[in-house]
């Protein structure tokens, strides 16, 4: 059996989906193939404002706010009882001011509905074992159902938005490592009875809990939260028992985090483990197919950049692949890879300069500027495109720069 559309989505994740409903809207033919049976539980739950602008452009934000997800107006960071508090409707560059803590299970099931009701075909439980590509760019992608059989999709384009399960890099060799040091994370949703002691729960909370260990912590509007520990592999050796024990002592060993879930009650029978998850690839498309989201580059869970970089590509890949289907001329390297290239190497400066220390000092001076704190406030909300910006546009100088300005100001007598 085979069928034919325009367009074939892998992925029914937020690239996915973004892309498939903005090319719909377009007026092409789209289906949307996804491996695992929905809702399914991803980690990912914090998302930045720049992140909405790309569901309204494809038409999901209604769906969103439908769902009552907990509007998220910034982000604290907390060391050594320092605090410093990040509120969107402070940054520098001209956007939206908030955006959700979401349970991605029940957002990314929201996201696929809504583009199952605008005529766009979710295939549940279907596997892509096979892409042929001719020379034209069109292709033939054999799925396979759970129960073996198999059946041929024909289209003049794919979008691969597979997330982690990097289908057309697996599939043609495209992988490489990432440059990413490796790190694990720990973490479950929790009963959160406590949460308005500690200023709660309008936005992330992230705890440095030492050099290179940090605790997140998002509330959802449903009264639970996501509690995570993120760490070296070698840090979570030093605890014993069961997995939940050893979360359990995790949560004792970080006098906040103690208090606020004293009473600690799990949603979930055992915590759950990620780690090894950055990774990169060695082209963001190819003739018939692009690449969006985690496939092209996942960095690390801080500063939420995952989803935002998901949504962003998906926009941007859809708006040039309906330019391809115009006939209108696309240049994918410099709109697109180096489009989506600037807003990674952004980020990475962000998370390179978490680990490294670099920011604590930016984040924890004292008397900060204002200007400056805007401008970072703008990246942490994921406008990392504005090139008016210098922490975008400069971003690693920037970051030096100001950190050793502020460690040379704080050594003056």
């Amino acid at each position: 059996m085979r069928n034919n559309v325009d367009v074939l989505v892998i992925g029914a994740g937020p690239s996915g989906t973004i892309s498939a409903a903005m090319l719909k809207k377009a007026g092409l033919s789209v289906q949307i193939v996804e491996k695992v049976k929905f809702p399914r539980f991803v980690i990912g739950e914090s998302l930045l404002p720049r992140c909405i602008e790309s569901l309204d452009a494809a038409g999901l934000l209604d769906a969103i706010k439908k769902k009552n997800f907990q509007e998220k107006t910034g982000a604290k960071l907390v060391l050594d009882g320092k605090i410093c508090d990040f509120k969107f409707a402070q940054q520098y560059t001209k956007g939206w001011d908030h955006a959700y803590q979401v349970q991605r299970a029940d957002f990314d099931k929201a996201l696929a509905d809504a583009c199952e009701e605008k005529g766009i075909p979710v295939q549940y439980e279907t596997e892509v074992v096979d892409i042929k590509f001719n020379t034209d760019g069109s292709s033939i992608t054999t799925v396979k159902f759970l129960d073996g059989t198999t059946q041929q999709i024909n289209a003049k384009f794919i979008v691969d938005g597979s997330g982690y399960g990097r289908v057309i890099p697996t599939l043609f060799g495209l992988n490489k490592p990432s440059t990413q040091y490796t790190r694990k994370a720990v973490f479950a949703h929790l009963k959160d009875p406590y949460r308005n002691e500690h200023d709660e729960p309008d936005r992330i909370t992230i705890y440095v809990h030492n050099h290179n260990t940090w605790i997140w912590v998002i509330p959802f509007s449903t009264g639970t939260t996501s509690l995570g520990f993120v760490s070296s592999p070698e840090f979570f050796e030093k605890y014993s028992g069961s997995l939940t024990e050893k979360y359990k002592q995790m949560i004792d060993s970080e006098p906040d985090i103690k208090s606020r879930f004293r009473d600690f009650e799990m949603i979930w029978d055992e915590p759950k483990i990620l780690q090894g998850w950055s990774a990169t690839t060695d082209t963001f498309y190819g003739n018939g197919y692009v690449l969006t989201g985690n496939v092209t580059e996942f960095l690390d869970p801080v500063f939420s950049s995952g989803v935002t970089l998901a949504s962003v590509s998906a926009q941007r890949a859809a708006e040039l692949v309906i330019k391809h289907f115009k006939g209108e001329k696309v240049d994918w390297d410099k709109d697109y890879v180096k489009f989506m290239q600037t807003g990674i190497d952004v980020f990475r400066v962000f998370v390179n300069g978490w680990y490294d220390g670099t920011l604590f000092k930016i984040f924890f001076a004292e008397n900060p500027d204002e200007d400056m704190r805007n401008k970072i406030c703008s990246v942490l909300a994921g406008y990392v495109w504005d090139e008016t910006n210098p922490f975008v546009s400069k971003s690693e100088k920037m970051v030096s720069t100001l950190a050793k300005f502020i460690e040379a100001s704080s050594l003056k007598p």
